[in-house]
């Protein structure tokens, strides 16, 4: 009795955590969305699995599911694991900024989901109340999107900026979900007994899922929609082939041969149809990433560099900026941090090496084979018609999470989805692993102390996670504040609870902030107090630059932020402060060679130290790398300027206005030129 109910309250606590996961969002904090996700996330595994140990002192026994998935989703985590500890930033590759993708803790959040759902999830009843939940929690997300789209000001809730911002992500996701949920309804509608009240119900709902999927309108989502409802109609046919009851009375499956229908109208159109309602509703989705062939060429290089366990989970953007190819300068994303690839599977493969690789491969081939397997049984033998229908469901959400970077709502119902899946087939066809510890003292002892530990270690990690959540509104309240006063308070308060490389920038960059504002207001010079502040100034700047690298010394936004400092200071006389800022950024531009603003920012040194030469040969440096970069050739003009070449001055500068010719700045500075002559 005592055992039902610690295990009834684990699974109402992995469930919430699920059917939450697309509304939850803490309104009026300014806390961004996927951030508040993951705490539910972390609160909910953690909850439960604590729960969970403590019915297993009770029952005396443990059960697994019987299932390759598990033992595959673990060998995930492993190599997640041993490419993280291998990493040249450990820190940033276990747990990253707040718990990114990508990182080693997120992705043991997420096998543990789906193994706590396979655990807790085993019955039809509970897989479909599951499924209904998910439904219902995505209408909700869909309903306030579509009032957002028209009024978007009274819906913002101090989190959501502008039509687009959304409980899911981006557009591009917030379709994915629409699509899933049509999905979903439609395997409802096709293939569980209900009433035609509840089929009218999940027919609106599809209304609505399509709506905010042409809302969208990105193509992958009405592939990818396309297919499956092509599958639901298949598969229905099939099914209903092998009863009695279809001999009796034909069925044709309307509602999944229409959303294949609607699909394939949307996907060969184009732009036709498609574009009606974005331009309608005035919605701009101009999310942009690396392509598919970018992604595995940055795999290859980061393959290269380390083949068996890669570069570091959650370091793409590392491994982008020194592996990127030249001809991404000739586009306006030639400056662009990107922190993930074409999609989320491929940014995993592009950062764990060969061992997270094959460890994805391995896993996503059971699940494949384990789910082809129950389609076929459930077609068979007219039974675990859920499992079926949760494989493909996993299916669905795993292709987005190859072919797009989903973000953490689509990635974590993958594997809640899987879990449930495994939990189906362990309970109907491959059984449990029962291990019992209650009826020997010595399994009894090593059994005890391992759920003892698993209960504190879970207790332990969410309290860590909140700790580190804490930071967030400190941190983000430095950044927007306009008082540098209440932005250095802030900064320090978020880095008493949590210290990454992206916080200790902020701090030094508060920092120069404050040492400009000091100058400012004494421009006749400064009191001896004045200039004691002023070095503390400095030296804090310098620390928070210098902390951010030895976090994550392959960063070269790091190694530009020391390079700033010391730019700064060199403007105001600080002895050696130009050589070290020239240090700094040959150190930015040696982990980014292809970024011609690394080039130029040592270019604006030299010329501020009066070493013309030097400064003309990077400038050129960074216009061989992006030939119609303006500032390039700008900074070409003010060498030969300072030289007294006038008449290259004036050339460079006329070049420079070809490129712009409307910039009122750049007319003014050849106006300039040409009465100087």
């Amino acid at each position: 009795m005592w055992s039902n109910i610690l295990d009834r309250v684990s699974f109402l606590s992995i469930f919430l955590a699920i059917i939450l996961l697309p509304i939850f969002f803490l309104p009026f904090t300014g806390i961004p969305i996927e951030i508040s996700k993951g705490l539910l996330l972390v609160v909910g595994i953690s909850i439960s699995l604590i729960f969970w140990t403590i019915s297993r002192f009770s029952v005396g026994r443990v059960n697994l599911p019987r299932s390759p998935l598990i033992f595959s989703g673990a060998g995930i985590v492993l190599a997640v694991f041993l490419s993280a500890f291998f990493s040249d930033a450990p820190e940033m590759s276990f747990f990253g900024v707040i718990f990114d993708l990508g990182t080693f803790w997120f992705m043991f959040a997420a096998f543990m989901l789906m193994l706590i759902s396979s655990m807790m999830v085993k019955d039809s009843q509970n897989a479909r109340m599951l499924l209904f939940g998910v439904i219902l929690s995505s209408v909700v997300v869909s309903v306030f999107q579509i009032f957002r789209f028209f009024m978007p000001e009274i819906f913002s809730l101090s989190v959501f900026e502008g039509k687009a911002g959304n409980l899911v992500g981006s557009l591009n996701t917030l379709g994915l979900l629409a699509g899933f949920s049509a999905l979903a309804s439609l395997f409802i509608i096709e293939f569980f007994p209900i009433t035609k009240r509840i089929k009218f119900i999940l027919g609106a709902f599809i209304l609505i899922f399509l709506f905010l999927v042409a809302s969208v309108n990105y193509i992958l989502i009405w592939e990818l929609l396309g297919i499956f409802s092509l599958l639901i109609f298949v598969y229905k046919i099939s099914f209903f082939s092998r009863t009695e009851e279809e001999e009796k009375k034909s069925y044709f499956p309307a509602f999944s041969f229409g959303v294949f229908i609607v699909s394939l109208l949307f996907f060969i159109s184009g732009q036709f149809i498609g574009s009606f309602l974005p331009q309608k509703l005035a919605l701009s989705n101009t999310e942009v990433s690396p392509s598919i062939s970018g992604t595995f060429a940055i795999m290859k290089e980061s393959l290269k560099e380390n083949p068996v366990f890669g570069v570091g989970p959650n370091k793409f953007g590392e491994a982008w900026a020194i592996h990127k190819s030249l001809p991404i300068n000739s586009t306006i994303f030639w400056d662009v941090f990107f922190t993930s690839g074409s999609g989320i599977l491929p940014t995993f493969a592009s950062t764990t090496g060969g061992l997270g690789i094959l460890s994805w491969l391995v896993f996503l081939g059971f699940f494949f084979v384990e789910g082809v397997k129950s389609l076929f049984v459930t077609i068979k033998q007219n039974m675990n018609r859920e499992a079926g229908i949760f494989f493909l469901l996993s299916l669905y959400l795993f292709s987005a999470c190859f072919f797009y970077s989903a973000g953490l709502v689509i990635f974590l119902l993958a594997f809640a989805f899987t879990g449930v899946f495994i939990g189906l087939l362990s309970n109907r066809e491959k059984g449990e692993y029962q291990i019992s510890f209650l009826d020997d003292h010595r399994k009894s002892f090593f059994s005890i102390l391992s759920l003892v530990v698993i209960m504190i270690a879970s207790a332990t990690v969410a309290f860590k996670y909140i700790e580190r959540f804490a930071s967030v509104p400190h941190f983000r309240k430095s950044v927007q504040t306009s008082s540098v006063t209440e932005a250095e308070a802030s900064i320090v308060k978020a880095l008493s609870l949590y210290n990454n490389d992206l916080y200790l920038r902020t701090y030094a960059q508060i920092f120069l902030v404050k040492l400009n504002s000091l100058l400012s207001e004494n421009p006749s010079g400064l009191s001896d107090a004045q200039k004691a502040d002023l070095q503390k100034m400095f030296d804090q700047a310098v620390l928070g630059a210098s902390g951010a690298i030895a976090y994550n010394p392959k960063n070269y936004l790091n190694h530009q932020s020391l390079g700033n400092v010391y730019s700064v200071a060199g403007t105001l006389g600080v002895a050696n402060a130009y050589p070290k800022a020239i240090e700094s950024f040959m150190a930015a531009s040696d982990l980014n060679p292809l970024n011609p603003r690394l080039k130029l920012a040592i270019a604006q040194i030299n010329l501020s130290n009066k070493n013309q030469e030097e400064a003309k040969k990077f400038a050129n440096e960074a216009l061989s790398l992006k030939p119609d970069y303006i500032d390039a050739i700008l900074m070409l003009s003010q060498v030969a300027r300072a030289g007294g070449d006038s008449k290259s001055a004036l050339s460079y500068a006329e070049q420079a206005l070809s490129l712009s010719p409307s910039n009122q700045d750049l007319l003014k500075y050849v106006d300039s030129l040409k009465a100087g002559n």
